[in-house]
């Protein structure tokens, strides 16, 4: 029999729960749907959230040929055989067929490359789904010729609804005494992910028969995952947990819980680029400025890992993060431009002041374009005051943080503006 998940998997967009700003009234895909007219996109998200029921709904809906390869196993050969297939497939004026491909983000680049062709000429309609963020893992020809969706964890409601659903119109569970006395511990362990909710649902209501009654409580939930802890990460989702802890906890300053994540995640098979990645963000987001050589070396770390793989990569790969978990931490940086952001956001369009403009043309020069700039290096100490933001704007983006780099930065600003840097 298939598992819960695979039976509640839903064929119409009526009964696709979640996504509301992609399927609901209005929205792009449901528009896309409506007209008939499917363009190739990348559906980006993390795990459990419905990117291969969407697909597949689409194909459904449009009554589409669907091909579809998972990048784990598929090569180059598996592309063209595809490919072949959906042109020999076609007639006239018929739709394009849909190819879906899961985990496109582990496409090597010639398999990217191999389907450039296909895509571009509209012989098939591609549809990816990835929990990485495009940008880094599509090539550049790829990810032009395609929309990005991001779809978002389902939220309490969604996943409420979801198990109300299972309970009473999956075919096996409407046959057993189910009822819901406390949900905290099922929202908690499936953590906005519907198919790991149905995996612990399956796995809590599994008495070995109809005739007994089965109430579902916290306790209940979370004794029977203790007895079974990967009975709901049937499609590898802890690597979400674990990578979560390992930045925790270099994020925490301690080098021995840091190995040890990374090391659960080299036995569990994860790719090294993967936390090599994770590693570069963290320099920047967590240790920042108050010591400035973690960017590079998490980065060498990545170019390190990109060119050797495992096993060696184990080595460069704890050596970051030892170096990460021990380095003092600053977030500034990633406070400084969150805030400028938001002030961006509330504010517009500022106009740029006219001493601060390029002045490439006569016509620019007579309208006050560059007039009164003063360039810093004719200055004693590579430094005059001017002013810098936008008219009227004399706010505070950067505030430096009690670490010894950040204060000796601090310092400087103090001693070049005076009382605007006075905290």
């Amino acid at each position: 029999m298939k598992p819960l998940a695979e039976r509640m998997r839903p064929v119409t967009l009526d009964g696709y729960i979640g996504q509301q700003h992609l399927v609901g009234e209005g929205a792009v895909l449901r528009r896309m749907i409506e007209s008939g007219k499917i363009s190739s996109f990348i559906l980006w998200g993390p795990p459990g959230v419905g990117k291969t029921t969407l697909a597949q709904i689409i194909a459904h809906t449009l009554e589409t040929p669907f091909y579809t390869l998972s990048a784990v196993t598929s090569g180059v050969k598996d592309v063209r055989e595809v490919i072949d297939r959906a042109k020999g497939g076609r007639f006239f004026d018929s739709k394009s067929p849909i190819l879906f491909i899961d985990e496109i983000h582990r496409f090597s680049k010639s398999q990217q490359d191999s389907l450039l062709g296909a895509v571009e000429q509209g012989t098939v309609t591609l549809i990816g789904a990835t929990t990485e963020n495009p940008s880094f893992e599509v090539i550049r020809p790829l990810l032009s010729r395609c929309a990005v969706y991001v779809l978002k964890s389902l939220g309490k409601d969604d996943l409420l609804n979801l198990l109300d659903r299972a309970i009473h119109e999956d075919v096996e569970l409407s046959k057993k005494q189910i009822s819901v006395e406390q949900t905290d511990a099922l929202l908690r362990f499936s953590g906005g992910d519907a198919r790991k909710l149905l995996n612990i649902l399956e796995l809590v209501t599994d008495t070995g028969r109809d005739d007994l009654p089965v109430v579902i409580t916290d306790d209940l939930v979370t004794e029977r995952l203790q007895q079974n802890p990967l009975a709901y990460d049937k499609g590898g989702e802890m690597h979400y947990d674990i990578i979560s802890a390992f930045i925790k906890s270099i994020r925490g300053s301690d080098p021995d819980a840091a190995v040890y994540w990374l090391a659960r995640m080299i036995e569990g098979g994860e790719e090294p680029e993967f936390i090599a990645r994770r590693l570069v963000i963290l320099a920047s987001e967590d240790i920042g400025l108050a010591n400035p050589n973690a960017l590079l070396l998490a980065n060498a770390a990545f170019d390190t890992v990109h060119k050797i793989g495992w096993p060696e990569a184990r080595i460069p790969l704890a050596e970051a993060a030892i170096y990460l978990a021990t380095s003092p931490k600053s977030n500034s940086a990633y406070m400084a431009i969150g805030e400028a952001l938001s002030f961006v956001k509330q504010t517009g369009n500022q106009p740029v002041p006219l001493h601060l403009r390029n002045a490439p043309t006569e016509l620019m020069e007579q309208l006050g374009y560059a007039k009164g700039y003063k360039y810093a290096h004719d200055y004693e100490g590579h430094f005059v005051e001017q002013q810098f933001l936008p008219d009227g704007v004399n706010h505070r983006f950067w505030h430096a943080q009690p670490n010894v780099a950040e204060q000796k930065l601090a310092e400087r600003m103090k001693q070049l503006w005076g009382e605007r840097f006075k905290d």
